[in-house]
């Protein structure tokens, strides 16, 4: 999506670790008319697929998947980090290990809000590794509900998650692919 990309260009930043700092647009202070697009496009994507919801883990992922609800017309539900004393002991646990916090979390999900039959498509803000898609895709599983497809926002190319995933027969539609981020500066694919 070509709109993102520039918006990378202009006010991505580059950190060791290849790590690319996007929060001053994507996942901390948040462009509502980029994620708008943004929704639009996932829509256009996998509007054929039967979607009747939408999946993503916090935080980062919360609005963009907030957006592309939006244009599906369909509730979505966000995997939790933590356990709360209002969410039910009756819940879908995956475990997930956070490349950019560098540690695992247990993911959660009330089973009353992932059903059986339900035709889910999963929304991040980035794929690297795969671990969080992998523990999102588990939890559909347990769930008895199918993956139609995971819509990410900047999939890290040279890193093996998405390779891995779609080798697995997983759909991944990214939005921004990168090739690199060597000499602090973002090479596309």
């Amino acid at each position: 999506m070509e709109l993102l990309e520039q918006r990378i260009k202009k006010d991505g930043r580059v950190f060791p670790g290849n790590i690319l700092k996007v929060d001053n647009f994507l996942n901390h202070r948040i462009d509502v008319n980029l994620l708008e697009k943004m929704g639009e496009e996932f829509y256009r994507l996998f509007k054929d697929c039967g979607v009747n919801k939408i999946l993503t883990i916090e935080a980062s992922g919360i609005a963009i998947a907030c957006m592309t609800a939006l244009k599906f017309n369909v509730p979505f539900v966000f995997a939790k980090k933590n356990q709360t004393k209002n969410i039910s002991a009756d819940v879908y646990t995956s475990k997930v290990t956070s490349y950019t916090h560098g540690r695992v979390y247990d993911v959660m999900v009330s089973k009353e809000y992932l059903n059986p039959g339900d035709r889910v498509l999963i929304i991040d803000d980035f794929l690297a590794n795969g671990k969080a898609l992998e523990g999102l895709i588990d939890i559909v599983i347990q769930a008895g509900a199918d993956v139609v497809g995971a819509g990410i926002a900047i999939e890290k190319c040279f890193q093996p998650g998405g390779k891995e995933l779609r080798e697995k027969g997983i759909r991944i539609e990214s939005l921004a692919m990168i090739k690199s981020l060597d000499n602090n500066t973002v090479v596309f694919c």
